[in-house]
């Protein structure tokens, strides 16, 4: 992939370094993706708040720069990992997008929505994906049949299945699933193949994902922010903290203390305006 798909060329990788605390090597390695993935996902939490106060999702780089290094916000998957895969380029990694269908434990076939990465590495592929909110890979995966990660306290596996209607069928010409073991088996989180999507595919996905009444982003807002042994989520008010054996603390959070929330739990900082926006919503949307 040349510059001009991921705009490597275009990225102030100091200031992205910074952003997420990355103080080691800036070559192409296993290592690097490994750190780069892990620093990135814990800088950056997961939200759609310019979708639920009415404003466009830019996905230009220097768009992307501004908010989530400037302004120290977060993003969902097509920014996050726009701005992930600027960098990955940057540093020289061979990056290529795909694209994928949300299962979340469900075996409808919904569209392909949402986007993540492959790296071709020593001669390996690997998934890297920084944008997929509460049970977001931790680091990246070598794209193997059948694989088990640890992470943290979380355990992920990828499995491929035969192409749809082929009974018997040779599963290499079938799709990935990316899946997390839950307390009960396994559990579908996503499915992906092998075509190529680039940021003018991303561009339609978010178009899409940002404005149609039933995205599951339009009607609430969506925080959420992995960590190696606790997972927070903020899905309209209700705060929800889940550990690796499964137990949860949920709380509901008064219109009034959802920026302080934002800050502390999520790493998120807001500005006046848009902190006064974001309670004065949720006054509207009263608490039940």
């Amino acid at each position: 992939m040349s510059d001009t798909v991921w705009g490597g060329d275009q990225l102030d990788l100091d200031a992205y370094l910074a952003r997420i605390g990355y103080e080691g090597e800036r070559t192409p390695t296993e290592a690097t993706l490994r750190e780069l993935h892990a620093r990135h996902a814990a800088a950056f939490g997961f939200e759609n708040l310019e979708i639920i106060l009415g404003r466009p999702v830019p996905l230009d780089l220097k768009s992307l720069q501004e908010k989530m290094v400037g302004r120290r916000r977060g993003g969902y998957c097509y920014e996050q990992n726009l701005l992930y895969a600027a960098a990955l380029d940057r540093l020289g990694f061979r990056v290529s997008g795909l694209g994928a269908r949300i299962r979340m434990g469900e075996s409808k076939i919904r569209p392909v929505t949402h986007a993540l990465l492959k790296v071709r590495l020593d001669g390996e592929d690997w998934i890297t994906d920084v944008g997929f909110g509460g049970e977001a890979l931790l680091a990246p995966v070598p794209l193997r049949e059948g694989i088990e990660v640890r992470q943290g306290g979380w355990t992920f596996g990828l499995v491929r299945e035969a192409p749809e209607g082929a009974e018997g069928a040779d599963t290499a010409c079938g799709t990935w699933v990316l899946r997390s073991r839950h307390e009960d088996g396994w559990f579908d989180l996503y499915a992906f193949g092998p075509e190529a999507r680039y940021p003018a595919d991303y561009g339609v996905f978010n178009y899409y994902i940002s404005s149609h009444p039933r995205s599951p982003f339009t009607g609430r807002l969506v925080v959420q922010q992995p960590g190696p042994d606790l997972r927070r989520t903020l899905i309209g008010t209700e705060l929800t903290l889940t550990r690796p054996d499964w137990s949860r603390v949920v709380r509901q959070v008064p219109a009034e203390e959802l920026p302080a929330v934002l800050e502390s739990d999520f790493g998120l900082v807001l500005d006046e305006r848009d902190a006064a926006e974001l309670v004065a919503l949720h006054r509207e949307q009263p608490v039940a």
